[in-house]
């Protein structure tokens, strides 16, 4: 795929779904959640194209949770990022080990817990009213089987929403849905853009890893449309089940 084709396929699918959903728009402050991975970084990228045109604010922040030796080569990645861009850069270091003994949960469940967390706190410190977050396809369906694994009502079928109140000030939005991870590796290609692999992706230990890794590409082999069925059933649930 030249630049020519990424831009008509894989650019103007985010900008369709972008402004269908109704995500960002004129006079909008956004955070963006950026971890230095390529999924965040193509997000940033993209946000920062059409956010002079489309006439909204940008801002970036970025969390350690406190795990990895390796993040701080992931800060100093995105600060010098938002350097590039004249960005602000907000960050913020949390222990995702002690919260997680002191609340009984994973480490993955309390970093989750964590970040969100700093996020809404950032939000209300800097009246921003959109927190914008990279996850893509492939974090929806594997999200889908997650809910199944741990039990769930018919909700659980939704995956991840496109857009989500924090509060009556503040909402998550996800413009990368409407793309794979396929399409976000070729983004961060086709704009030369330089992140930073989470090593822990590759541990198996975490369920979402080994459902990333394992199960799902299994049960492509068997199924190749998998993915894409699960999409519409997601897709017409959102029809009849209310996200809160």
């Amino acid at each position: 795929m030249n630049k020519q084709q990424f831009k008509a396929k894989v650019f103007s699918s985010i900008v369709k779904f972008y402004k269908f959903n109704n995500l960002l728009g004129k006079g909008d402050f956004v955070l963006v959640g950026v971890s230095a991975g390529a999924d965040s970084v193509c997000l940033l990228h993209f946000l920062s194209v059409i956010a002079k045109k489309d006439n909204f604010e940008i801002a970036v922040v970025h969390v350690n949770h406190g795990i990895r030796k390796a993040a701080v080569k992931d800060k100093q990645l995105v600060q010098k990022l938002c350097k590039q861009l004249g960005l602000k850069f907000y960050t913020k270091k949390v222990d995702a080990k002690k919260y997680a003994k002191t609340k009984g949960l994973s480490l993955e469940h309390s970093a989750r817990n964590l970040r969100y967390d700093v996020f809404l706190q950032f939000a209300k410190k800097h009246k921003a009213n959109k927190i914008a977050l990279a996850h893509h396809l492939d974090d929806h369906i594997e999200t889908i089987f997650l809910n199944i694994l741990r039990g769930t009502k018919a909700k659980g079928f939704l995956g991840i929403p496109v857009k989500r109140k924090l509060t009556s000030k503040i909402e998550i939005v996800r413009p990368f849905l409407a793309i794979g991870k396929k399409e976000v590796l070729d983004y961060a290609k086709h704009n030369d853009l330089k992140f930073l692999d989470d090593e822990t992706n590759a541990d198996d230990k975490f369920r979402r890893n080994w459902l990333r890794n394992t199960v799902i590409p299994m049960l492509e082999k068997k199924q190749p449309q998998i993915k894409k069925h699960l999409q519409l059933m997601s897709s017409d649930l959102q029809k009849f089940i209310k996200i809160k």
